[in-house]
């Protein structure tokens, strides 16, 4: 059949490495990413998933928009340890209609020099990307 998707089942280790990853991306609001090299970037968990804004006066990680997926490493806050790894579908955000999204990051962001204008910045010179767990 045409356009068929196949849906994994929903288990008990899947559902386990789902709230793994749920939790470590919500107390750690930083994580690696596997681009031309082992790169940190920081991000929002927001709705089910990781957001991160790249490009202009933010971080650099060159190509992480033209990809499909890439390889994340989330780790603990509290002493570095390594959490879980796992790849993840990467989906550029219309800024426009995701305000919810641009929220959550901006919330995060530390020490930006122009808090009260990151949305409109990040509108004219940044990408958001979304990275969806593939567990």
């Amino acid at each position: 059949m045409a356009n068929a998707i196949t849906v994994e089942p929903v288990t008990e280790q899947n559902a386990d490495r789902a709230a793994a990853v749920a939790e470590g991306a919500k107390k750690s609001g930083i994580l690696w990413l596997a681009l031309d090299r082992p790169r940190l970037a920081w991000h929002a968990w927001h709705d089910g998933a990781i957001h991160i804004v790249t490009g202009g006066e933010e971080q650099r990680l060159p190509g992480l928009d033209a990809l499909d997926r890439v390889h994340v490493t989330l780790r603990s806050k509290d002493n570095g340890a390594r959490l879980v790894e796992f790849d993840a579908a990467v989906t550029v955000v219309d800024q426009a209609e995701s305000p919810d999204v641009v929220a959550a990051l901006a919330k995060e962001r530390l020490n930006a020099r122009d808090s009260e204008h990151l949305p409109e910045r990040w509108a004219r010179e940044s990408t958001i990307v979304r990275l969806t767990p593939e567990l």
